[in-house]
């Protein structure tokens, strides 16, 4: 039998908000109009959650977080647009994450990510599968983050970046400019320092394919190629391996330029 939610005699849930089966909602939190939140999810304590946010199955929301305020942009003009919040996340203490500052268009967190304290997640940004952010990070508007990506603490990204799968960012690092997949960064500006082959190992990506990503990063990196000439080289002597092929993808849909 469904199992019903419970909500905290001293919080206030609006009579329009759509809460699921088995939800727990903990003291002073306030909940608003249109907001929905699906089976299993547990709301800590003094957790603001406004504006269109949809929040998945199963995920732990910490203690003063505030999900789906208004974009923090100057001449924004109230409408209707989202915060879509996936399955399995894990989002701690007074995070912030901003609705789209477009109208009918979502700020997206898809599943098993964790977002550690103090995380800010702006407008428009989309965070893909298992990602983890360290405390104090904040990723301005734009910001693309794909899946397994690493980011550690006090890093600064700059707005329309995009932070390619598997790489892992250190903490107090700058981010001008794109990151390549599978790459460890650090520096301010950011460096690439080498191939995240820890992430690579974890992620049981084979000795052959981790190979072949080092020889591409050395073409790309490490060679007096340009860009162009490096991406030749890697399509013409590397094996397509679909991480290869991402690489190549990758590149070719830069907008910002790469971290080198």
């Amino acid at each position: 039998m469904p199992q019903a939610c419970c909500v905290h005699e001293r919080s206030i849930v609006h009579d329009n908000a759509e809460i699921g089966n088995g939800v727990v909602i903990g003291p002073f939190s306030v909940i608003g109009p249109n907001v929905k939140i699906d089976d299993g999810t547990e709301i800590s304590s003094n957790v603001c959650i406004e504006g269109w946010t949809e929040i998945g199955k199963n995920c732990q929301i910490g203690h003063g977080a505030v999900l789906g305020g208004q974009p923090q942009i100057i001449e924004y003009q109230e409408q209707r647009s989202f915060v879509k919040i996936g399955d399995n996340n894990v989002i701690r203490e007074y995070v912030t994450i901003n609705r789209s500052g477009k109208e009918d268009r979502a700020t997206v967190i898809e599943n098993n990510c964790y977002l550690m304290a103090y995380t800010h997640i702006a407008h428009d940004c989309h965070i893909g599968n298992e990602v983890v952010i360290t405390s104090y990070t904040g990723l301005p508007g734009h910001i693309v983050v794909e899946d397994k990506v690493v980011i550690s603490g006090y890093v600064g990204i700059h707005q329309f970046v995009r932070i390619g799968r598997l790489s892992m960012i250190s903490g107090l690092s700058r981010i001008p400019k794109d990151i390549l997949p599978y790459s460890l960064v650090e520096g301010n500006p950011a460096k690439i320092r080498g191939v995240n082959l820890v992430g690579l190992r974890r992620n049981n990506i084979t000795p052959n394919v981790r190979n072949d990503i080092k020889r591409a990063f050395k073409l790309l990196f490490n060679s007096k190629l340009n860009t162009t000439q490096a991406l030749e080289r890697i399509k013409n002597e590397i094996e397509m391996h679909d991480e290869i092929r991402n690489i190549v993808e990758f590149i070719k849909g830069s907008r910002r330029g790469l971290c080198k």
